[in-house]
């Protein structure tokens, strides 16, 4: 029989912890306090009220009792016979009030139910007109019936109408309640802070960074971090392994392009040799950025740096080339990357940007929700939005494109969206308020 999934309402949704420590302690936490409640209940229903109405009726049959007496003889002698045998015998204060009312007002008590069993029981056995108060003394109860010419005021323990033991079980059961939740929030915590280190380090490894990761908790999770150990084993021989392989093609390729450039330099210049030149100077810069392609964040460390001064130092770089740029820098920004390859990055969007437009503007600004954003915008033909996203596909080269330059082999865009995906940010592209292409670099804070 096919299993069916139990479909949680979505209110109740919105209502269940998010984490796997909530939601584990909900699953241990919540059976416990149900199975405590029921208990507790089922104590209250089947033994404590059952106690209480019990004494609750032997304590209201001995007032019925001294209200028989002292009506079959209402004498001053026989109310003070009567409340000497009372107090001796049953525990009971008895009094004659002469003259007197019964009170209109009534304090409700704190357990009301105990109040109704009382009150049933006096009703029960007396026929005359009665009132009782169970919150002016802490360990009497007081009782007044009416009577002949006044008020027989009857004062009882506490004891003899509750069973007054009951708060020590409720103690007992919340006692109880407050251990266990505390032993699983100890295990559960325990657990969960083992997949938390999982979680950190496959974070911290997607950032480039190489964490010190030792497998902990239960064996399901050794288990998982064990597997993530081994794929980051041979993630980082793959990726060793195809930066040697570029960087000895590269090797092997410069060797014969430097022996071509010396013999052109020794030629007789002439116009075919510096079409030549140029195409030599073109190969040259395509090897230079599969290398940077292959190579990624290999090797560079990620270090805390000011963001604006690495930003001016790369546009003056580029106004060095010739290039005439817009900036808004907000100062004194600090965040963690890694220098060399967001400089490579940065240096690819602007001279994109500059081989494609007049203007050409950088904005560094911090995000109110944390991190900063690095745009680059500009005036020229920008990209369909419909192409942003085989726009950041390596080699791609759009006709009518940003990618599309003499020098450019299509790794500009993928190179930078790498770098700062590979620091927890993203690399977005959007229409420009310059009304060409604008590429955002959101970087963490």
């Amino acid at each position: 029989m096919p299993l069916t999934r139990l479909d949680i309402p979505p209110a109740l949704k919105r209502l269940l912890p998010t984490t796997l420590f909530g939601r584990s302690l909900l699953i241990i936490i919540l059976p416990v306090a149900i199975m405590q409640i029921a208990v507790t209940w089922a104590f209250f229903d089947a033994h404590w009220q059952s106690v209480t109405s019990k004494l609750s009726e032997g304590l209201a049959g001995d007032i019925a009792w001294a209200v028989q007496s002292y009506e079959d003889d209402p004498s001053p002698a026989a109310v003070e016979k009567l409340a000497e045998r009372a107090e001796g015998a049953l525990s009971l204060s008895i009094a004659f009030q002469k003259g007197r009312k019964l009170p209109t007002s009534h304090r409700p008590s704190l357990f009301a139910a105990l109040d109704r069993s009382l009150d049933k029981a006096l009703e029960d056995r007396l026929d005359n007109p009665f009132w009782f108060d169970t919150t002016r003394y802490r360990a009497y109860i007081d009782i007044r019936v009416q009577v002949d010419g006044g008020v027989l005021q009857i004062y009882a323990l506490r004891d003899r109408a509750y069973a007054t033991q009951g708060h020590i079980f409720i103690l007992w059961m919340v006692v109880a309640t407050l251990l266990l939740t505390a032993v699983a929030i100890l295990f559960i915590r325990n657990q969960v802070r083992a997949i938390e280190r999982l979680a950190e380090a496959a974070d911290a490894f997607g950032r480039g960074e190489d964490p010190e990761f030792k497998p902990h908790g239960a064996r399901e999770v050794r288990q998982a971090a064990l597997a993530f150990i081994a794929m980051k084993l041979r993630i980082q021989r793959h990726i060793e392994q195809r930066t040697a392989l570029l960087a000895s093609v590269s090797h092997d390729l410069r060797t014969p392009l430097t022996r071509l450039k010396l013999e052109m330099a020794m030629a007789e210049p002439c116009e075919r040799m510096e079409a030549m030149k140029g195409d030599l100077a073109e190969m040259e810069h395509m090897i230079d950025e599969y290398l940077a392609f292959a190579r990624g964040e290999g090797g560079e460390a990620i270090q805390v740096v000011d963001l604006s001064d690495l930003v001016e130092s790369v546009v003056a770089d580029a106004e060095r080339g010739g290039a005439a740029i817009e900036t808004e820098i907000t100062q004194g920004l600090e965040t963690r990357l890694r220098p060399l390859t967001f400089r490579r990055a940065l240096a690819n969007l602007i001279d994109n940007g500059v081989a494609h437009a007049d203007r050409v503007r950088v904005t560094v600004s911090p995000r109110q929700t944390g991190g900063v954003d690095v745009a680059v915008d500009d005036d020229g033909p920008g990209i369909p939005e419909d192409k942003y996203e085989e726009a950041f596909k390596p080699f791609s080269r759009l006709d009518e494109s940003r990618n599309q330059n003499e020098k450019g082999v299509g790794l500009g865009l993928a190179i930078a969206r790498d770098m700062a995906r590979g620091l927890g940010g993203d690399l977005v592209l959007s229409r420009s308020a310059l009304g060409g292409l604008r590429a955002l670099i959101r970087l963490p804070g």
